[in-house]
């Protein structure tokens, strides 16, 4: 559904892509995933057509984005990182607009904005105006506008940025939604939670280049199965191990504390890039899943399969 040979993009002197290879099969929920700066965006603005090609080749649906670009725009509905909502307008008025950027005759503008505003949760509140909804329901009407024109692929790019737990993981379930009834999905996060629950495939990418595409299991299962986080006076170090018994036996040397977890694909990430997956603007911290269990003692150690 997503083919892209050799995609290259450059600003200046600033190489923002050095030859990205990726195919996306149809109906998968593919994930992109690296630290600020590192191209996803640039990737999603080319294959969208809303920056132009530097060299390479890409197609949506078999659609060549340069040769055939119309027909191209047409199989994709975006969701950028910045609500783009015309605030001072309805929810309603909002889908219509984007209906008729895609010549849907009003007939079919009427049946699908019902249709989706269902789908999305939010019929009440149709005839409210954007300025007066929550964040989330702002980013629920953003997928539903990308919805509108039935577009095969969905392109999502930091689709929960800014919304709180609770509120992200019900969008969670409407991807997973959109995803079972058949579309194709491009997403990218800077929550390595999300990436780890949505994504069947995930690729990793450093300075415009792909170091690894997998599923998320085989990803972490390359770096372990639990992770110790230590403290020394040089700053925190994590170390590797393939099963809990084997971690919990050198965490009681842990001089300053240490915390048990479950491996995370941020730890893969780092385990190739020797990066962190950067934490999005105004978020100050991360939710890691597993057990964790804290102790102070007068001496560290700890070994594994890998530290950092």
């Amino acid at each position: 559904m997503i083919k892209i040979e050799d995609l290259r993009k450059s600003y200046g002197k600033t190489r923002a892509l050095s030859g990205i290879d990726l195919h996306v099969p149809a109906g998968e929920l593919f994930a992109y995933l690296g630290p600020n700066g590192a191209g996803k965006t640039t990737t999603i603005r080319i294959l969208t057509g809303l920056t132009r090609l530097g060299q390479g080749r890409a197609a949506l649906n078999g659609h060549d984005i340069v040769r055939a670009s119309l027909a191209a725009k047409r199989q994709c509905g975006l969701v950028p990182q910045q609500v783009n909502l015309d605030s001072e307008l309805t929810v309603q008025e909002n889908l219509d607009i984007h209906g008729r950027l895609f010549s849907m005759a009003a007939t079919a503008r009427r049946s699908r904005i019902h249709e989706l505003l269902d789908y999305v949760n939010l019929l009440d509140r149709r005839d409210s105006l954007v300025k007066h909804l929550s964040g989330g329901m702002k980013r629920r009407v953003m997928l539903a506008r990308a919805l509108m024109h039935q577009p095969r692929i969905l392109f999502l790019d930091e689709p929960t940025v800014g919304l709180d737990a609770q509120i992200r993981r019900r969008i969670w379930a409407l991807i997973k939604k959109i995803q079972q009834d058949g579309a194709t999905i491009f997403l990218t996060t800077h929550y390595i939670e999300e990436a780890e629950f949505l994504a069947d495939r995930v690729a990793f990418l450093d300075e415009g280049r792909i170091k690894a595409v997998d599923t998320p299991a085989v990803l972490m299962k390359g770096v372990g199965q639990w992770a110790m986080d230590w403290l020394s006076d040089k700053g925190m170090h994590t170390d590797y191990f393939p099963d809990r018994e084997a971690a919990v036996q050198p965490a009681g040397t842990a001089k300053n504390g240490f915390t048990l977890r479950r491996v995370n694909l941020e730890d893969a990430f780092l385990m190739l890039t020797g990066k962190k997956v950067a934490v999005p603007a105004g978020d100050d911290k991360r939710l890691h899943g597993g057990s964790s269990a804290h102790a102070a003692h007068t001496s560290h150690g700890g070994h594994g399969k890998g530290g950092h």
